[in-house]
C-alpha cells in the first residue's frame, strides 16, 4: 500500500480529496473509503483476527450467541449481514472492519484520542469500486443490476446467505464493502460503510499487496495533530455529532476543554 507524508492541513487536504473529480459525471464524487486511526503503527486486521484463537469457529460463536441474547428487533429483517453489521457497531469482534464515506469522519478518529498525540496517526484510503471489479461475477452482476457501488445487507443476501455461500462464491480471497441499514444516528452522522472479507482470518493488508487496488496510508506527524483537530472542531466534526446523546457531549466538552500543553509558540494564541 502506498504510504504519503503530509506536511500541512492544506496538503492533507488535497490528498483526501486525491482523484475525487469524475469526468463522466462533472463532479467532485470521491469511489474512496476512509479509515482514521490515532497511532500509524495500525494495520487493518479486523478486531476477530486480533481476538486470536481459531477465528472461524469464534466468529459462528459469537455471532449466534450475539443472536440469542439480543433483544428483539434489533435489525431491519433477519440477515447475517445485518446482524453482523449490529454486532460490529455495538463492539463485537467481527470480521469487518469500520469505514467512513467523509475523510473528515476518518480523520476525527485519527485526532480523537488525545493521549496519542505523540505518536503519528494515519488515514486509510481504498478504492471500494475497484475493489469490487475483483469480486466474483456473481456479487459484481448483483451491484450492476443495482447500478450501485456497494452492497446492502439485502443485496448481498440475495447472493451470499451467510458466510459459507459467500465463500463458496470463489476459491481465493475477496472483499466487499457493505452499507450498514440505519441502526442509528450515530451510524447515519458517521456516514459507515464496512469491509467484509470472504473468510474469517483473511487480511486486507495481504490482499491488497497482492492486487492492483488504489490504496494509500496518509501519515499525520504528530505534531500535526492540534491543528487538524481544532480545524475538525471548527467545522462541527466531533463527538457531539458522531456520537448523538449526552455520553457523546461529554466527549466533546472532556477533550475540547483540554489544555494543551504548551509545547511551540501555537500553543498559547
Amino acid at each position: 500500500m502506498e504510504e504519503q507524508r503530509v506536511s500541512s492541513w492544506s496538503d492533507l487536504d488535497e490528498q483526501l480529496f486525491a482523484d475525487a473529480w469524475q469526468p463522466e459525471l462533472g463532479r467532485f464524487r470521491s469511489n474512496f473509503a476512509f479509515r482514521g486511526r490515532g497511532n500509524a503503527a495500525d494495520d487493518l486486521r479486523t478486531s476477530l483476527v486480533r481476538l486470536g484463537g481459531d477465528a472461524p469457529t469464534l466468529e459462528g460463536y459469537l455471532l449466534r450467541n450475539f443472536r440469542k441474547y439480543a433483544p428483539g428487533g434489533g435489525v431491519p429483517f433477519d440477515s447475517t449481514w445485518n446482524w453482523l453489521a449490529l454486532a460490529q457497531h455495538h463492539g463485537l469482534p467481527t470480521r469487518l472492519l469500520d469505514w467512513t464515506y467523509s475523510p473528515y469522519v476518518a480523520l476525527h478518529f485519527a485526532t480523537a484520542d488525545v493521549e496519542a498525540y505523540d505518536r503519528e496517526g494515519v488515514v486509510f484510503c481504498i478504492d471500494y469500486v475497484r475493489a469490487h471489479e475483483l469480486a466474483p461475477p456473481a456479487l459484481r452482476e448483483a451491484l450492476e443490476a443495482e447500478g450501485a457501488n456497494v452492497f446492502t445487507a439485502e443485496m448481498l443476501d440475495r447472493v451470499a446467505a451467510d458466510f459459507g455461500s459467500l465463500r463458496e462464491l470463489a476459491g481465493a480471497e475477496f472483499t466487499v464493502f457493505l452499507e450498514p441499514p440505519s441502526l442509528d444516528d450515530r451510524i447515519v452522522n458517521q456516514y459507515a460503510l464496512f469491509s467484509l472479507m470472504s473468510a474469517p482470518a483473511a487480511s486486507l493488508d495481504e490482499w491488497l499487496a497482492r492486487h492492483e487496488v488504489p490504496a494509500r496510508r496518509l501519515v499525520i506527524p504528530a505534531e500535526l495533530k492540534w491543528e487538524v483537530r481544532d480545524k475538525l472542531d471548527q467545522a462541527n466534526i466531533t463527538e457531539r455529532v458522531l456520537f448523538p446523546g449526552l455520553d457523546g457531549l461529554s466527549r466533546w466538552l472532556k477533550r475540547y476543554y483540554l489544555p494543551r500543553p504548551r509545547t511551540d509558540s501555537r500553543a498559547g494564541r
